[in-house]
């Protein structure tokens, strides 16, 4: 599917290894890299935009603004946007990744780059979406061009299945516990998962391909996605494709997983986990921040109360999932239960505001990485979970099953 993408957006076929220089669909900004990329436009390369239709920034890491500098860095992005016509979206609109495929901004077959490393997010409708710095951003977005080492692709088969009380994110760490945190290093993993998952679940597992190293995680269409969206025949990967790697998937034999410090691939059992006091959970991020994750958070939550001495933190991926979940209670349940409801965003994921860790705390997050100092202090413990597993962990202030508040 990369090489699908890339010769169909550059001037000629091209093949794992060779060097394409390709037409770009979006480019998208954060706030934390918006300044840098508004000086290698205006100062160092003295170039607006090439089509500002096609470049998004998006307010959403450290959203509001925590100290004077965020704010000031702030001012500029929006400055920016007013004087070249780019699309910006503000403070409370949600996660950059969110935001563009419910924008419909990351489309199949397109190249969508991201000054986020997670912005592999976007292979989950097909499109070819990778993290680049502030150079290559703005280069792309001066130029409407950029180019690419075409990457060797490693196929993911799933097979089976999921039991109750599976989800996605188990998934997603098991692919990255076999590959290893390294074992896709600049490739792109290709995910076949026929018609199963919704285009939220797709995300999850698109956006995790980064933690195994790879340089863009595509999903092949089905499902969700066939109804989504069109979808142009030749994104396909043809029939005995060459992959550098294939691994296989047993759904039906898999259970919940979870990601120990301090390293993704670090992944068990939730079983063998069971029991570790925990300070804080967070459900969020551009991980699992969706309305459904929100659900089955909710699922486990109601008619329980958090755990005293367990910090429960909910911040909904965008305005639109906010808007969903205050519409069909699920905020409100998660509010009787003793959550804090925070403000669409990032959050504490890079550690800058809304819920950092304290030295020595344990944190079950359904985010997407857990090094050291990730979320806070250096000395402070992440460990990764679906949203059941987060929302069970903080009824019982440790890390638990779902199964588990039931018998409680």
């Amino acid at each position: 599917m990369a090489e699908k993408i890339l010769s169909q957006r550059g001037a000629r076929p091209v093949y794992a290894g060779d060097l394409a220089v390709v037409e770009v669909d979006g480019v998208m900004v954060v706030d934390s890299i918006a300044q840098s990329f508004i000086e290698r436009m205006e100062r160092d390369l003295e170039a607006p935009p090439k089509f500002p239709e096609r470049v998004s920034i998006v307010i959403d890491h450290v959203a509001p603004a925590s100290t004077v500098s965020v704010a000031q860095a702030q001012k500029e992005a929006r400055e920016y946007a007013a004087r070249t016509g780019v699309r910006l979206f503000d403070v409370g609109r949600g996660i950059c990744h969110q935001v563009l495929v419910e924008e419909g901004l990351a489309r199949p077959g397109w190249i969508v780059l991201g000054s986020d490393s997670h912005s592999t997010t976007y292979g989950a409708v097909a499109a070819f979406g990778t993290g680049m710095g502030a150079t290559d951003i703005a280069l792309a977005a001066a130029s409407g061009k950029t180019w690419l080492k075409v990457p060797e692709s490693v196929k993911v088969t799933l097979h089976g299945e999921l039991r109750p009380g599976v989800a996605a994110k188990d998934v997603a760490l098991e692919m990255i516990r076999v590959l290893g945190a390294d074992g896709a290093t600049y490739q792109s993993i290709e995910i076949h998962a026929g018609d199963r998952f919704t285009r939220g679940e797709r995300m999850t597992l698109a956006n995790l391909c980064v933690e195994a190293g790879a340089k863009v995680g595509l999903v092949v269409p089905g499902g969700e996605i066939l109804n989504l969206y069109e979808v142009p025949g030749w994104v396909y990967p043809d029939p005995g494709a060459a992959y550098v790697r294939e691994i296989e998937l047993d759904l039906s034999a898999l259970a919940p997983r979870m990601s120990a410090p301090s390293e993704v691939d670090n992944v068990h059992n939730v079983a063998d986990l069971r029991g570790l006091k925990v300070d804080q959970v967070f459900i969020g991020t551009c991980t699992n921040g969706r309305l459904d994750d929100l659900h089955a958070a909710a699922d486990v939550l109601r008619g329980h109360r958090v755990a005293p001495g367990t910090r429960l933190l909910v911040i909904p991926a965008s305005s639109e999932v906010m808007e969903q979940a205050m519409a069909d209670g699920t905020l409100l349940t998660l509010q009787r239960a003793g959550a804090v409801l925070g403000t669409p965003g990032c959050g504490p994921c890079m550690g800058r505001h809304q819920g950092v860790l304290a030295p020595g705390e344990v944190c079950v997050s359904t985010s997407n990485r857990n090094f050291v100092g990730r979320m806070g202090d250096k000395d402070a413990q992440i460990y990764l979970a679906s949203p059941a597993v987060a929302a069970a962990t903080a009824v019982l202030g440790r890390i638990a099953l779902p199964e588990d508040v039931g018998a409680a």
